[in-house]
């Protein structure tokens, strides 16, 4: 076809011509012939399977997430889990999906591929959360799992995140093995695929329940603190309006909130049911102010004391809580963090349960606030690449070696994990413990924002932003890659007024940590910015924090490090 590049001619051909490709899709093609911008962007390439997966927008194409891009890279899963089973007995995958556009389908698709290749598939019947997936994949002793969700993205993307057998997303030397057996999955009749009455009918495909509901929010619940407390009294004095953003918390989050004690929990009503279109808000992403703007209307009729979102897959939540002057203000995930690990380990240790050999896990685009905190507890702190894999793989290190006990590990991007029972970041844990800590302090006269503003006195004025550009497609791949290497070739002596002391190219693999396309930049006075492409979506992301002597003095520093930052980035 003109207009279109030699590869991208041949795999649409090849699509077209495959007998195996439904009708519905090759329609769906066709009726872009004269649209060879939109089929160059469809077919230039292999939709990419990263270390997290895939994610991409919903489609026909190699380039787009559908049944036979997920049904091949299950394929490729597959023969990696065959080629890993070692034990009696057939290996086995969980499965779980959240709210989004063909979500149950591609759930079906993945399921019946794996029971094509003799692997038992144990799915949820509907949507759950991406850490009741990872709790599952331990909690059934499983070989892997698989969850369909696109996180927070817009509502035209869906994705595909591969669990190894400790419950956590693929490492890249996992991740590795996975993409090449993809790889060799080299066209649609390389797929192995049953239908579903033969996939029951051979005890390859099992529907899991309410047992399976219960043992995690029961086993969420016992990572609680303050439960006696909650339960007995602080739980009935304490309001909370909580959105599951149209996604899979509003279930388990309500019922852990409910099974420590908390008795005014009121749920948004236009976000409380699942829906593909997020059509209440621009974006799912707790993130964002935006996305709590009914919470805040609701939150003022009831004069609630916080707010809470969970992100359509429920492994990400944000709080609000309320200033000095009673107004909603959103908590960054580092100043989350932060409170969360000071009131958890000053808990255990009011409690005589906190041990002498804790450690932290954060990210390196993560504050050093939350760092300074666990140390001044005596908590050893680790710092990884970012996503919440490289926390899990600190997890099983501990659990193997039993030098460290793990304690806390979060990420700015709101993340965050207490307890062992899962190796993903779980929003329903954060919601019961950002709640429990807002009861706590209540009880002593004091709000979230004032224990936050004391831990600014105590360990310094830390303050973060971050500035991401969105650069779509072919063009923005090279983009992308541009800004990064005007950076990394051409490094600042100076900026902001303050000397460029290090620069930490982590494509090199340091301090021991795989390689990844990461440039830090360390400041004399105390500052530093990070520039990272996003794993998952088209966008170059640009991390900045600063150490001040006040609060204003801190915005000040951020706002001008940023600008001046920003300014190269975009060419300006």
């Amino acid at each position: 076809m003109t207009g279109l590049s030699p590869q991208a001619a041949e795999t649409l051909s090849r699509w077209l011509q495959d007998p195996s490709v439904d009708e519905n899709t090759k329609e769906e093609l066709k009726a872009l012939e004269n649209e060879p911008k939109e089929l160059e962007e469809r077919f230039y390439r292999d939709l990419e399977f990263g270390t997290g997966g895939l994610r991409g927008v919903i489609g026909a194409g190699s380039n787009r997430i559908n049944r036979y891009t997920v049904g091949r890279a299950t394929q490729g899963f597959a023969n990696y889990i065959l080629g890993q089973h070692t034990g009696e007995g057939r290996p086995s995958v969980v499965i779980a999906h959240d709210s989004r556009r063909f979500s149950p389908e591609f759930t079906l698709e993945a399921a019946l591929v794996l029971a094509g290749n003799g692997i038992e598939t144990h799915l949820f019947p509907s949507l759950r959360s991406t850490p009741q997936l990872s709790f599952a994949v331990r909690h059934l002793k499983a070989s892997g799992g698989i969850v369909i969700t696109a996180s927070h993205n817009p509502p035209e993307y869906n994705g595909y995140k591969v669990y190894n057998a400790e419950g956590g997303q693929l490492v890249p030397d996992e991740a590795e093995k996975v993409i090449a057996n993809i790889l060799e999955v080299d066209s649609f009749n390389g797929v192995k695929r049953i239908t579903r009455e033969a996939a029951e009918g051979a005890g390859l495909l099992h529907w899991l329940g309410e047992a399976e509901d219960e043992a995690f929010t029961d086993t969420v619940a016992a990572v609680s603190v303050g439960r006696e407390e909650i339960a007995s009294t602080l739980g009935r004095d304490f309001s909370i309006v909580y959105t599951p953003l149209h996604g899979t918390g509003n279930l388990p989050v309500r019922r852990v909130l409910e099974k420590i004690g908390f008795t005014q929990v009121h749920v948004v009503p236009e976000q409380e049911l699942p829906d593909s279109e997020f059509s209440t808000v621009k974006s799912p992403n707790p993130e964002e102010r935006e996305a709590f703007t009914l919470a805040m209307k609701l939150g003022e009729e009831l004069n609630a004391d916080l707010l809470i979102g969970t992100d359509p897959d429920a492994d990400r939540m944000g709080a609000v809580v309320r200033d000095n002057e009673g107004k909603f203000v959103v908590l960054s995930g580092n100043q989350s963090g932060a409170l969360m690990i000071h009131y958890y380990l000053s808990r255990l240790q009011e409690q005589g349960k906190l041990p002498s050999n804790g450690a932290v896990v954060k990210t390196i685009v993560t504050s050093e606030m939350g760092a300074a905190v666990a140390s001044h507890y005596g908590a050893t702190v680790f710092n990884t690449l970012t996503g919440f894999k490289y926390i899990g793989e600190k997890m099983n290190q501990f659990e193997q070696s039993g030098e460290y006990t793990y304690l806390f590990g979060y990420e700015e991007s709101y993340g965050y994990l207490a307890g062992n029972y899962a190796r993903d970041k779980d929003a329903v844990l954060a919601a019961m413990l950002i709640a429990e800590a807002g009861a706590y302090y209540k009880a002593q006269g004091k709000t979230l924002y004032d224990v936050l503003q004391e831990l600014y006195e105590q360990f310094g004025y830390f303050l973060e932003s971050l500035e991401s550009r969105t650069l779509k497609g072919k063009d923005g791949v090279a983009q992308i890659q541009g800004i990064m290497n005007d950076w990394r070739n051409s490094p600042p002596h100076e900026i902001a007024g303050a000397s460029v002391t290090e620069v930490l190219d982590y494509s090199l693999g340091l301090n021991g940590l795989p390689k990844e396309n990461v440039l830090k930049y360390l400041l004399s006075d105390g500052s530093w910015f990070c520039l990272r492409p996003s794993g998952t979506e088209p966008k170059i992301k640009v991390y900045f924090a600063v150490v001040g002597e006040s609060l204003q003095n801190a915005k000040d520093k951020v706002a001008e490090l940023t600008s001046q930052v920003m300014a190269r980035v975009d060419g300006k």
